[in-house]
């Protein structure tokens, strides 16, 4: 059985961070694992609060995990804090982790930032050089290339400034464009385009976690990067046009659909 690394934040209404991670990797048939960063109180109406877990307890949850059952993919979604970023990259670097899957949770959908200017320039300047792929949507991309992406144009431009000063592969997510679900994929300077339905569901909460989720799974069972992210869509595309209506907010995805 592949195993599977999740690092982020705790959802506690279950739509997003480790626990639609960890639903994602089970229904791919993969062992998940979790390295909690911090503890949130939410529900599809909103956040609450917020418990940030101990840099050193981080690095503690991450020791634990690679000393007995290392993992095949690693996926990294909310560090809300530079220390916690930093030590994340440590580790995974003295580890030396595979297959790494960069969520970079930077600004909510409305355009506000979620962590500080500090945490972000320590996203930018030293986890995302160690991913394997980045998954920025439209407003995460607009924060790492400087500039509004309006259109298709935009996302490759995008993509070929941050490009310039990352290594890895990225994918831009098209989603918030109004107009277009189509995503890019810029690698080793290949651009490939990846579309699929718009479904009409408002209930959309936790689908970059779940995305990145399945996409380190994927890569975990050996398929190429085009491939995984192929796959990943096709999943996500399932599990919201299964229409799950929980909440009185912007609710969850069926990340069970398959079963």
């Amino acid at each position: 059985m592949k195993k599977v690394l999740t690092i982020a934040g705790s959802d506690s209404s279950g739509g997003a961070g480790i626990q639609a991670d960890i639903k994602t990797i089970t229904t791919h048939k993969m062992y998940a694992m979790s390295a909690i960063t911090a503890l949130t109180a939410q529900n599809t109406t909103g956040v609450y609060g917020i418990s940030e877990v101990s840099p050193q307890f981080v690095a503690q949850q991450i020791d634990c995990i690679f000393n007995d059952i290392r993992p095949d993919s690693v996926k990294i979604g909310m560090g809300s804090s530079s220390a916690i970023i930093e030590t994340i990259v440590e580790k995974l670097r003295e580890h030396s982790a595979e297959k790494i899957v960069v969520d970079p949770v930077m600004v909510a959908t409305s355009g506000s930032k979620l962590i500080s200017d500090e945490a972000c320039d320590t996203l930018i300047s030293k986890l995302i050089p160690i991913a394997t792929v980045i998954t920025p949507n439209i407003p995460e991309a607009e924060v790492l290339c400087g500039f509004e992406i309006k259109d298709e144009d935009g996302m490759v431009r995008a993509a070929e400034k941050i490009a310039k000063s990352f290594k890895g592969a990225i994918l831009v997510k098209g989603g918030h464009l109004v107009n277009d679900a189509t995503d890019l994929l810029y690698e080793n300077g290949k651009i490939s385009w990846f579309s699929s339905e718009r479904i009409d569901n408002p209930n959309t909460h936790g689908t970059g976690c779940t995305l990145s989720s399945a996409i380190a799974c994927n890569l975990a069972a050996g398929y190429s990067l085009e491939d995984s992210i192929r796959n990943a869509k096709e999943y996500l595309t399932g599990a919201l046009g299964a229409m799950l209506d929980l909440g009185k907010g912007s609710g969850p995805l069926n990340h069970m659909y398959r079963l």
